[in-house]
């Protein structure tokens, strides 16, 4: 009975140890997509910029040329 329970306590903090592993794990993870989300926010502004750039170049081209 005492090896059971040993082989138990045994299971139970590698249960543990893994689900403090996989805290910490999700803990990079939301943090890298929270700069991915705001990579992609910055992306966004800059292709928007440039397409209002260049709309505003093209209206700005003379229609006989």
């Amino acid at each position: 009975m005492n090896t059971e329970l040993e082989a138990l306590e045994g299971k139970v903090e590698q249960v543990v140890a893994l689900v403090h592993q996989l805290r910490a794990e999700n803990e990079v993870l939301r943090n890298q997509l929270a700069t991915a989300e705001a990579e992609r926010l910055t992306l966004r502004q800059k292709i928007n910029t440039a397409r209002d750039r260049l709309e505003g170049l093209v209206d700005r081209i003379p229609e006989d040329a």
